[in-house]
């Protein structure tokens, strides 16, 4: 076991959580708190554990494909899946903008397939990491999107 790679693995996907954090936490309990949410919306406190959960998975995929060896093109899907985790944070919560999130989350849903598939033909453990991630980023997707139309008319 490399551990090195282990801890950079880990450290990138936790690094890049707590950078969209420093995005999202002023916003919740101002913006956040005052628009409109739907009714499947889950109670604040789930997002940091499950968030931190997946971040965790991520970084042992990562570190499962890294560790095999010559792995560009999945280690490039992974980057920009990474990259644009950050963004959605950002658009959502940094710039107050459900409708442009909306967009991007689609963006961000299939870099996230792109490296599951990547992943699936170097390490099917790895692979199957994600699956909680795309399932979760599918939920809040809807959840975006349900947010942008619950506010479209709200300035």
């Amino acid at each position: 076991m490399d551990y090195f790679k282990l801890i950079i693995s880990l450290c990138a996907c936790l690094g890049a959580g707590i950078l969209g954090s420093v995005f999202t936490t002023a916003s919740i309990p101002t913006w956040y708190a005052g628009i409109h949410k739907p009714s499947f919306n889950p109670p604040n406190w789930v997002f940091g554990p499950v968030w931190t959960l997946l971040y965790i998975l991520m970084g042992i995929s990562w570190y499962l494909v890294w560790s095999t060896g010559p792995t560009k093109t999945a280690l490039l899907f992974f980057s920009i899946q990474l990259v644009l985790n950050v963004l959605w944070s950002i658009l959502f919560f940094g710039l107050k903008n459900p409708v442009l999130a909306s967009m991007e989350i689609i963006v961000l849903w299939l870099a996230i397939l792109g490296s599951i598939i990547s992943f699936y033909t170097i390490s099917k453990t790895a692979s199957f990491l994600l699956l909680p991630y795309i399932i979760w980023v599918s939920f809040a997707a809807l959840l975006a999107i349900s947010i942008a139309l619950l506010n479209a008319s709200v300035h």
